[in-house]
């Protein structure tokens, strides 16, 4: 079994292909999220080395997708933000192949059954599995999270910044005017006086 764990920036309007050969019969799994921009949604699809669409899935935040493959060759599988004319992406994905190998030597030839301790070993080590699952999937939330926030902290930094120039400018004219108000034009005296 192995695996490839990758983040990956895709421009807007652009796509990012990634091949891997495998056998036939072998299990693979594609996890992927987007972690920043846009709607935080990417098109993805995969192809069979026949060049067979097995998986097409457009503008999702995150999905997980299992095949066994039935033909031996290259698998491509791609990100796609095509749709999006302005904004760029950030994918996080995990491609894992093939079965995890047992933690007990000759574990699937085992006729007898295990002892209270290998049982434990294998408890502790599927939970151990659980746990990286769960610490992946919040620190992908913890990413997505921080980068909506630093977006939010600069639209309301330019917004503060355009409510100071708009109240700066209102402030001046509303001096203006006021100062208009109380300067009165005096008629010019005229000659001499008796």
């Amino acid at each position: 079994a192995g695996g490839t764990e990758l983040t990956l920036e895709l421009p807007d309007s652009a796509q990012r292909c990634f091949h891997q050969e495998l056998e036939s019969g072998i299990k693979f799994t594609l996890d992927y999220q987007v972690i920043s921009g846009g709607h935080y949604d990417v098109d993805c699809y995969v192809e069979d080395p026949n060049g067979k669409t097995i998986y097409q899935e457009t503008k999702k935040q995150y999905d997980s997708f299992t095949h066994h493959t039935e033909v031996k060759g290259v698998y491509t599988f791609c990100f796609s933000n095509e749709f999006s004319t302005f904004s760029h992406k950030i994918v996080y994905f995990d491609f894992q192949v093939g079965d995890e190998p047992p933690i007990l030597p000759d574990m699937n030839n085992r006729v007898t059954a295990l002892t209270q301790m290998e049982s434990a070993c294998v408890t502790i080590h599927e939970m151990l599995n659980a746990v990286i699952d769960s610490q992946t999937h919040y620190r992908l939330r913890e990413a997505q999270d921080r980068s909506r926030a630093e977006e939010l902290n600069g639209r309301v930094s330019y917004w503060s910044v355009g409510e100071t120039l708009i109240l700066f400018v209102v402030s001046i004219g509303q001096v203006m005017l006021l100062k208009s108000f109380f300067t009165e034009k005096r008629p010019s005296s005229g000659g001499g006086g008796t």
